[in-house]
This record gives structure tokens, C-alpha cells and sequence, in this order.
């Protein structure tokens, strides 16, 4: 037995609306951090702890700017999983590209080791700014295991220029931008 509009008490004018309340299928992007240079030395086990982010970048949704006052956010552009996530994931493997002499285990691994050093990031910001570049905008400390030597902690800031105003344009931009913070981290981890 099919229901009818008047066994579900439904005014007539409300089906059409509740039929525009559907979102098209999101298109979901993820980061892609380019290949940096190869450092000497390094520790042999670096740990990366889950990256940390502002809470306006804690969505699916690809946040393009916070500039004005104002989170312009894509209805229907999202990261293909969640951004801490999928940055310490990508960090990971740019860190151990970058430090081949190193194993670099990301926190979001079942595997457990003990660290010669941990890292931990925090992202302040990863949107556009007012000249339309993504700007990246973090934080970096690195400790050693038993106390042997003072933790670093340093800012980051780096603005990567878009190619155009599309959301592939700024993921585009994002990678690189998070690529050059995978740069900054190893020439950090390389003196431990």
C-alpha cells in the first residue's frame, strides 16, 4: 500500500520543499603534499601526535576564508575524511620522505613504539587570505624522550598563491602549503 501526500498530513506546498532540502553529493578533495628535499641525520623514530586544529577547520566542509569577520565555507566541497586526520596522515609520510634516515610513525597508526622524539602541530589557520593565497599559520614543538634536551617550539607562517578561484585550485595551493610545514618540521628534526 503507497502513501499518499494526505495519509502523511502533508500540506501540498511542503513537498516541494522538503524535496529542495537535499544537498547534491558533496565533491570530496584530499591534500597532497609534494616531495621536499632528502635531509641527512635526523632521530631514528619520530613520533607525530594527532595534528590539532582551530575549531573552525574541524569540518568536512573545505573552509576557503575566514577574512572580514566572516567563515566562507563550501556547501559542496569536503575534505574526503576529517582534516586533523588527514593532515597527520599526510604529514607523516612527507616527514619520512624528508628524513629517510628516520621512521616516522603518525598517531593515527595502530602501531605503538617508543619515540626518540614527538611532534606535535598545531594549525591556526589554513584559509585564503586577502591577496586570495592560502595561508597556513602554525605551530611546531618537538621533545625528546627522557628530558635530554630542551623541547623547540617555533611558529609557522607561510602563504602559497592560487592558480585560480576553484576548490581543486585551493587544495592545490593548501599541499603546498603544507608541504613547506613538513620542510620546517625535518629542518627541525634533523639536528635531534
Amino acid at each position: 500500500m503507497g502513501l499518499s501526500r494526505r495519509s502523511l498530513g502533508l500540506p501540498l506546498g511542503l513537498l516541494p520543499l522538503l524535496a529542495g532540502c537535499r544537498s547534491p553529493d558533496p565533491r570530496l578533495y584530499s591534500l597532497v603534499v609534494p616531495p621536499g628535499p632528502a635531509l641527512p641525520g635526523g632521530p631514528k623514530v619520530v613520533a607525530l601526535r594527532d595534528v590539532s586544529l582551530a575549531g573552525y577547520l574541524d569540518r568536512l566542509q573545505i573552509v576557503r576564508s575566514s577574512e572580514d569577520f566572516r567563515l566562507t565555507v563550501s556547501d559542496s566541497e569536503w575534505w574526503g575524511e576529517p582534516l586533523g586526520g588527514m593532515l597527520t596522515r599526510v604529514l607523516a609520510v612527507a616527514l619520512a620522505q624528508r628524513l629517510p634516515r628516520s621512521s616516522v610513525v603518525g598517531a593515527d597508526t595502530a602501531i605503538s613504539v617508543s619515540p626518540d622524539v614527538t611532534v606535535e602541530i598545531s594549525i591556526q589557520r589554513l584559509d585564503s587570505d586577502g591577496e586570495g593565497a592560502v595561508a597556513l599559520v602554525a605551530q611546531i614543538a618537538i621533545g625528546q624522550r627522557a628530558g635530554r634536551r630542551a623541547p623547540i617550539v617555533r611558529s609557522f607562517n607561510t602563504a602559497v598563491p592560487q592558480v585560480g578561484t576553484d576548490a581543486r585550485s585551493f587544495v592545490a595551493a593548501a599541499s603546498v602549503a603544507v608541504g613547506r610545514l613538513a620542510d620546517a618540521s625535518a629542518g627541525l628534526l634533523q639536528s635531534f
